[in-house]
């Protein structure tokens, strides 16, 4: 498990936006072994399941997921000799499918709205269902267990802070359980208390408080509150965003600097613009953690074919459009590992 987790890099933009450039930094978490933050939760929720009972080869593991963290579980779970179910949505892309069922994972993918905008409650419970139909299938639990927040308090954020240097003013991080920004706030509250630590969530998302809402972007947001985010030190402030103009701004970004982000990672860019906007951001470095990359988004968020069956591809356009005339524009520095 030591060795599942790779350090990743940091890339260095200017941003222009309204009249203004400031410095970005990229947390580019593609760049981890199967391409997402969650390969870092996936180690920490599997030591921790193998501290409580032995992961001994033949157990069954299983977990809702989005995607990402299924993609690291189905990486590791063989090689230590256990099976991996797992329980995703409509949601998920198929491209992300393909690739658990290659790597020997059972796919579940459950097609009932939890009447909350998306369809977490409904896997959580088919998980539950499962795992009382077999009681020796093993849940994680990602959104309760408090490994995940433990592993990023210890790995994401001590290279965050390591990386950007002493001139760093925020990190903006996507929520959707909730663990990876309890961990990095954790860290930074701890090591760095003069750094902001931002909650991105989007517009349809009951994660950081909101309203439950129709929500296009996988990988961020939720049906429920996340269990993490309770404390009065969790984050600093939150900061809403609508799922339109984050897929605009990945779109900017990808014809700019040629980086094709996954949709919370526009998310996290958008955040940043709006605080800027709102006189909320100061000259030093932000960073916004980029979760994952955007290859498996092709056929979704980077399609106007899919943007077309979502109704959408008018209001997509027009938004890149507004931005343009606001003057956006990313410009590539340079990459700090």
């Amino acid at each position: 498990m030591a060795r599942a987790l790779r350090t990743t890099p940091l890339l260095h933009l200017d941003v222009a936006h309204r009249g203004r450039v400031r410095r970005l930094g990229l947390k580019l978490e593609e760049h981890g072994p199967t391409g997402s933050v969650k390969d870092r939760s996936a180690v920490g929720l599997l030591r921790a399941l193998h501290e409580e009972q032995p992961l001994i080869p033949g157990t069954v593991v299983v977990e809702s997921t989005s995607g990402n963290l299924g993609l690291a579980l189905a990486r590791l779970l063989p090689s230590i000799g256990c099976v991996f179910v797992a329980v995703v949505d409509l949601k998920t892309p198929h491209a992300t499918r393909a690739v658990l069922a290659d790597l020997g994972a059972r796919v579940i993918v459950v097609d009932e709205p939890d009447g909350q905008g998306g369809y977490l409650l409904s896997r959580l419970r088919t998980v539950r269902e499962l795992c009382d139909r077999n009681p020796g299938y093993r849940w994680p639990n990602q959104y309760e267990n408090w490994a995940s927040p433990d592993i990023h308090r210890r790995t994401t954020g001590p290279e965050i802070t390591e990386q950007a240097g002493p001139d760093l003013g925020a990190v903006y991080i996507p929520v959707s359980t909730g663990g990876t920004l309890a961990g990095i706030s954790a860290h930074l509250r701890e090591h760095r208390p003069d750094v902001a630590a931002v909650a991105v969530d989007v517009r349809g998302s009951l994660a950081v408080a909101g309203s439950a809402g129709f929500r296009l972007i996988p990988g961020i947001g939720a049906s429920r509150p996340s269990v993490f985010l309770n404390g009065p030190h969790s984050y600093d402030r939150a900061v809403h965003v609508d799922d339109i103009e984050a897929i605009a701004v990945c779109r900017i970004l990808a014809e700019d600097a040629g980086l094709v982000l996954g949709g919370s990672s526009g998310c996290a860019v958008r955040a940043l613009l709006t605080d800027q906007d709102n006189g909320r951001a100061d000259d030093r470095l932000a960073v916004c953690l980029a979760a994952d990359g955007g290859g498996k988004y092709r056929d979704t968020l980077y399609s106007d074919d899919w943007a077309t069956e979502q109704g959408i591809v008018k209001e997509i356009t027009a938004a890149v459009e507004q931005l343009r005339r606001e003057g956006l524009f990313f410009d590539r520095k340079h990459q700090e590992h």
